[in-house]
């Protein structure tokens, strides 16, 4: 077994079971990509398992802090098992859910969601990559499946060194699929959606927006990044009469107005545009535009740290103009989903919207991704998605 040691003082986040050794903390040692290796301190002592990542800045990712656990197929296996037996207990009203969630599950780098018969699995690091067939028949075992599509195909492969890889690891047949969520069904192509087909993450948030929609009488409503339009059959199905889903995708669009006809909605109350979102919200506010909602749930703007302040600006333009065209009582329902924007910051760039627009609101929730994404206490960087509710005063 190869080894790395630590600098000295750089084995405390590990100590805090915090996963990940980045270049700059290693004195000596390397290995293949996706080698499990022995980390030790400065000292000699043993502080976990990991895996090794030769191309990326984050150089070896844990998979066990326990000197005595082996990483071998029976380890895959227990950490699958586990997953998929924890999201079985969680209160999930869909038939498509993440069944495995990187780090927060235990093996870096591993994303699996399931839609239906189908599980769908990106494999980002290194050390995922090495162990790809062994962690795919571990998926289908703990399942019962027989269908695994794999979509390594998102850009941090390339910061592992790694090529975009696209298309069926076990099974065939078609990859359009249509699931249950709630009481709407929603279509989507395993092979072309955005991340594994669709943002399950949001399946919470869609429900108690249909709430909100329904509770404060919310009739005329504005989806911004409508993507395939989840919002926005929520808030049909909450009793809004108008609905407007904006989105620069044609192909997005044409899906959000194909889950309105699928769910029995009057196609009379939605309209698909595809437009600029920031242009849209200033063309609506030159007009005297308002509505009783508006949905800002835009793309990751700062996907680190270093981008923050440039996404900062993004976000409070969008939020800025979100919160002038609501009318007086209406709702915003905004998001980020940038992990390089923490929750507080998110705060901070609303509230400084608000002033800038002149208005201000009560916070009626905060809100994140569903459960079946978990954060764990180890690990503050799964907190990447969060929202506010907020009733515009």
């Amino acid at each position: 077994m190869k080894s790395i040691r630590l600098r000295a003082g750089k084995e405390r986040s590990l100590q805090r079971r915090h996963p990940w050794i980045f270049q700059g903390s290693i004195e000596k040692g390397r290995a293949d990509a996706g080698e499990t290796v022995r980390v030790d301190s400065a000292e000699g002592e043993f502080l976990c398992w990991a895996a090794f990542s030769p191309e990326s800045q984050i150089r070896a990712r844990a998979w066990s802090f326990d000197a005595a656990e082996r990483i071998d197929a029976a380890f895959f296996q227990r950490r699958i098992e586990s997953a998929v037996a924890v999201r079985a207990r969680l209160p999930i009203a869909s038939d498509a859910v993440r069944l495995f969630h990187g780090e927060s599950d235990g093996l870096p780098g591993l994303i699996v969601d399931r839609y239906g018969d189908t599980l769908v699995a990106q494999f980002g690091t290194a050390g995922t990559e090495r162990w790809k067939a062994v962690i795919a028949d571990a998926l289908l075992a703990a399942t019962g499946l027989a269908r695994l599509y794999e979509r390594s195909d998102a850009s941090v492969r390339g910061l592992e060194g790694l090529p975009e890889v696209r298309g069926w690891l076990r099974g065939e047949g078609v990859t359009e699929i249509v699931i249950q969520e709630h009481e709407w069904r929603l279509s989507l192509d395993v092979a072309e959606g955005h991340k594994t087909g669709y943002y399950l993450d949001q399946r919470d948030s869609r429900k108690k927006f249909a709430e909100v929609v329904r509770h404060y009488g919310a009739k005329s409503v504005l989806n911004c990044f409508s993507y395939t339009g989840g919002f926005s059959v929520a808030a049909l199905a909450g009793g809004a009469e108008e609905v407007i889903s904006v989105d620069s995708s044609g192909p997005a669009l044409e899906r959000a107005c194909a889950h309105v006809a699928l769910n029995g909605f009057d196609a009379a109350r939605h309209t698909a545009l595809d437009a600029d979102v920031n242009q849209t919200l200033r063309r609506y506010l030159q007009e005297g535009r308002t509505f009783d909602a508006i949905v800002l749930d835009p793309p990751k703007f700062a996907p680190t740290a270093a981008h923050a302040e440039r996404a900062a600006r993004a976000y409070k333009d969008i939020n800025r103009l979100g919160l002038k065209l609501l009318a007086p009582g209406g709702l915003l329902f905004t998001f980020s989903c940038s992990g390089g924007i923490p929750p507080d910051l998110f705060h901070k760039i609303v509230a400084g919207a608000g002033l800038d627009a002149g208005v201000d609101g009560f916070i009626l929730d905060r809100v994140g991704a569903a459960p079946d994404h978990p954060q764990t206490i180890y690990f503050p960087e799964g907190e990447y998605l969060k929202g506010l509710l907020i009733l515009k005063r």
